[in-house]
């Protein structure tokens, strides 16, 4: 159990501190002694609870116009990717996710503008929503969705509020499929409820710290994040 209360300090310290990426942290911890199947229903319950306090605490910043229309291509892509499976080689498409996103986050990095990399790209940015929204609904990956909303919202706030809500649409959604699955079940409840306090103790941390950066530090641990993420992706699937 203490390998995952560390998963969990760790995981939602992020989470708290730039709005995602908690599942990797929490799956790249535990899938040396576990199976997915044991990690994805616990993280998903610790998720959704965070999901809530980031998008109400930061409510004023949710722009509908922004998180609504990929909130749809989180569900479309839940549905595409169940019939993508049958036909694609499911570690090929992560491994072209990790190339994704590491373009991506290096093309984040090194635009000195924020406005000029909105101008330029767009078309970019429309591309990788879309993916993002596929790739979300399949696997749970929320770095491409990071990389989306870096783009098109204006500070770490916006970009919080917004990614919490639709995480909180695709987390309804995979709740409801699990527990028709019977992937849900006692003892993925009993784990959630040990590692609640945390979970809750690892995300306020992450907030605090949040607060006392500036937004071009945030901005840039954010690219980090789906930089690794990308790189993550790669090597697990190689």
């Amino acid at each position: 159990m203490l390998i995952w209360i560390i998963a969990s300090l760790f995981a939602f310290f992020v989470k708290g501190l730039c709005g995602f990426a908690n599942t990797l942290v929490f799956t790249s911890i535990l899938s040396l002694g576990n199976d997915n199947i044991s990690i994805s229903p616990v993280e998903l319950l610790l998720g959704y609870p965070t999901n809530c306090i980031i998008a109400f605490r930061e409510r004023k910043y949710i722009r509908a116009k922004i998180c609504i229309p990929i909130s749809v291509l989180v569900i479309l892509g839940s549905i595409i990717g169940v019939l993508l499976l049958k036909k694609a080689d499911g570690r090929i498409i992560k491994i072209a996710c990790g190339f994704v996103l590491m373009v991506v986050a290096c093309e984040m990095l090194f635009k000195r503008e924020q406005k000029e990399r909105r101008q330029n790209s767009r078309i970019i940015l429309y591309l990788v929503g879309f993916l993002s929204g596929i790739l979300c609904g399949l696997y749970g990956i929320g770095a491409l969705l990071g990389a989306y909303f870096a783009g098109i919202t204006e500070d770490s706030r916006e970009f919080k509020a917004n990614i919490c809500v639709v995480f909180l649409v695709e987390n309804t959604f995979r709740i409801i499929l699990y527990v028709a699955l019977g992937i849900m079940n006692l003892k993925v409840l009993k784990t959630f409820l040990l590692l609640v306090p945390f979970m809750l103790l690892g995300l306020f941390g992450g907030m605090r710290s949040s607060r006392m950066l500036n937004e071009k530090t945030v901005g840039k641990i954010v690219v980090v994040m789906i930089l690794v993420s990308g790189a993550f992706l790669i090597a697990t699937n190689i």
